[in-house]
């Protein structure tokens, strides 16, 4: 039987959909949203702005340098989606296969290795657009 993760994820022996927060709970979920999430969507819109603004200014030279920033930031947009579904999963208990209540802490390390990747992928194309510029 599949179940929805809203039905899957409990606090409190409370289902996802049911559960009423504590404020501190709360101030806690808020203040992972502003750090987390709000980090890389500041990131994603910074990217998309430096794009607009190289594709506008620049000649066409430098259009494949705009789209590749305007890439990377939906790249970052991405992570942050990942990064905030996974932190659902960081902030409820699991109920198994078998029925019982698994709470499970996961960092958000494979967040950061996606977007290390990204990151190193879309430096070493930067670079490589910039020679191919000079020759």
């Amino acid at each position: 039987m599949e179940f929805r993760a809203s039905d899957r994820y409990m606090l409190r022996r409370h289902r996802a959909r049911s559960v009423v927060l504590t404020p501190q709970e709360l101030t806690e979920v808020r203040a992972a949203q502003r750090t987390f999430e709000g980090a890389y969507i500041r990131t994603a819109l910074g990217q998309f702005s430096f794009a607009l603004v190289v594709l506008k200014i620049f000649t066409a030279e430098f259009y494949s340098i705009g789209v590749l920033f305007a890439v990377y930031g939906a790249g970052v947009l991405f992570a942050s989606l990942f990064r905030r579904q996974q932190g659902n999963k960081q902030f409820f208990s699991e109920v198994g296969e078998d029925g019982l209540n698994r709470r499970k802490f996961r960092t958000s390390g494979n967040v950061v290795v996606v977007l290390t990747a990204l990151s190193i992928a879309a430096y070493a194309s930067l670079l490589a657009l910039t020679l191919k510029i000079d020759s």
